[in-house]
């Protein structure tokens, strides 16, 4: 459709406003049904050119012969987004705000989208979607907001995406049939009563399945309810839709098939211990190891595997002991019981007990030091490591670029003894800094799959006995590497941290959904030092 000239008929200089019109009319309901950034579906509509054509007067059809808008038409004229119902809108076409003599045509190709069922999820790379101009012709085509358009990594092209998409819509399909909605109630509320070891990690995953189920449960129609997996499956965390292959999965198979409490207790956390929990249970194969070099290649992302222990610029702290502050220079005769009546003292009252919820509100802002009983047994002492480089591209899920955050963690099963650690049993060693897990910092309850955890880091302790290991869960690694976990396992298994001798972010930690025995001894800033028993998280 071109510009008209000063030699236009009238008849096109009408056809051309009312071109126009249309143009403004799409443009404006795309950006309206797309406001926000939401899921784009392709309607398996087919056709859609021919069937604008054919409802448009003769007088109209030659004028939109055009393949630039053949292509828009045939590329982006399907595309519908799913209501909070099921029903499906189209996010183009709107016969009510369309000059009258394009109303059959729009009308067609609305009703065409929204009757036909979703044939995947849409996904483009390109910031404008058609070609609005080439020459003096201008085009249909829109320009997609930025929060609409893919950004492809090396590895994961819009269209692979989508197709992964609908394999998790087919897989979702079969959960949602094999485990039906009161047997996930069951799981969920089974999760959230901390009896089950690391329940936080499938918390989420049974919240969004159950409450995908109860979305179904009143959508009255089976397309509306195939609307609305596709729709859950767009905005799925990775992983989510694969129902089967999840921890969710497997208690869900026990719970249906009746076993005890006891049974499926110990069959969850078996499955969910740190050295099961994802982890590939054998070593990779060369077909593996070659896709992970291929990867690891073209992502640049040979630098991240490099690790070093971490010291106390590396963390995000909650908290800190008070700087020490100079000696006075010059000294008098009583000098010496000044300083004496400043040191904090301690009451001899008994230890207060308290959850660390309460300890973190109502101590930690006040406290100008604090010291940890290390207590006679194995426990979760941890190391905190991160990337020896650290402009190497993020490998794990809380690292993204503009909040960089390389810090991982290590621990050892059953726990390790203190004296592993540089730490004396039975004795008050400093504290040095009060932290939360790296995963925790800055987007708190982004990525609660990975639990909760306060850490105490402590004066003097490393890991004396550390020989190998990479300080990472493959769990840990962004969804680019999860098809190479197993070569990255190995990987882990025998690499080196740098700089054990040097770490300082090593010290207890403290997992929610679990109960503690842990004594803390605090000077407060009003001179106070008192002792606190913390027996939870909250």
């Amino acid at each position: 459709m071109s510009a008209p000239s000063a030699a236009t008929s009238a008849p096109d200089i009408q056809r051309d406003e009312d071109g126009r019109r249309l143009l403004a009319a799409l443009r404006a309901r795309f950006e309206a049904a797309t406001a926000g950034g939401v899921h784009l579906f392709s309607s398996a509509a087919d056709g859609l050119y021919e069937r604008f054509l054919a409802a448009l007067p003769d007088g109209l059809r030659q004028w939109h012969q055009c393949a630039a808008c053949r292509r828009f038409v045939d590329r982006h004229g399907g595309l519908v987004r799913v209501g909070d119902d099921g029903e499906l809108a189209s996010v183009l076409w709107d016969p009510a705000a369309v000059p009258d003599v394009y109303v059959p045509a729009v009308r067609a190709l609305a009703e065409a989208v929204t009757r036909a069922p979703i044939a995947g999820v849409f996904l483009s790379e390109h910031d404008l979607w058609g070609r609005p101009r080439t020459g003096d012709w201008w085009h249909l085509a829109v320009e997609p907001a930025p929060a609409l358009v893919y950004r492809p990594t090396p590895v994961r092209s819009a269209a692979q995406v989508a197709a992964e998409r609908r394999v998790d819509h087919d897989a979702l399909l079969r959960g949602l049939a094999e485990f039906p909605l009161e047997l996930v109630r069951q799981a969920h509320a089974l999760l959230t009563t901390d009896q089950l070891y690391r329940s936080e990690a499938c918390i989420s995953v049974a919240a969004w399945l159950l409450a995908l189920h109860e979305r179904l449960a009143v959508a009255d129609h089976s397309r509306r309810r195939d609307n609305l997996v596709w729709q859950a499956v767009a905005g799925a965390p990775a992983g989510f839709a694969r129902v089967r292959s999840t921890m969710i999965g497997t208690l869900l198979e026990d719970l249906a098939a009746g076993l005890a409490f006891d049974v499926i207790k110990a069959r969850f956390d078996a499955k969910m211990h740190p050295l099961a929990y994802q982890r590939p249970s054998a070593e990779p194969k060369a077909g593996n190891i070659a896709r992970a070099e291929e990867i690891v290649a073209k992502l640049g992302a040979a630098g991240s595997l490099a690790r070093r222990f971490a010291r106390l610029g590396d963390i995000v702290p909650l908290w800190l002991p008070a700087a020490e502050k100079p000696p006075r220079e010059e000294r008098g005769v009583f000098s010496h019981l000044r300083e004496r009546s400043k040191a904090p003292t301690l009451h001899d009252v008994p230890p207060v007990t308290m959850t660390w919820d309460k300890f973190a509100k109502t101590i930690l802002p006040n406290a100008e030091g604090i010291e940890f009983l290390v207590p006679d047994r194995n426990d979760s002492y941890l190391g905190l490591v991160t990337a020896t480089n650290p402009d190497a591209p993020p490998i794990v899920q809380w690292d993204r670029e503009g909040a960089r955050n390389p810090v991982t963690w290590y621990l050892y099963v059953n726990g390790s003894a203190p004296t592993r650690w540089n730490l004396k049993p039975n004795q008050f060693h400093p504290v040095t800094a009060v932290t939360y897990q790296p995963s925790m910092w800055g987007d708190a309850g982004k990525f609660p799959h990975h639990g909760q955890k306060v850490i105490f880091l402590l004066k003097g302790a490393r890991d004396r006995e550390y020989t190998g290991g990479a300080g990472f869960f493959p769990s840990f690694l962004k969804s680019e590497y999860h098809e190479i976990r197993s070569t990255l396992e190995a990987y882990a298994r025998s690499a080196v941290v740098e700089g054990k001798d040097d770490a300082e972010a090593c010290g207890i930690c403290l997992q929610k959904g679990t109960t503690w025995d842990y004594t803390f001894r605090v000077a407060s800033k009003g001179g106070v030092r008192l002792v606190y028993k913390l027996d939870r998280w909250d």
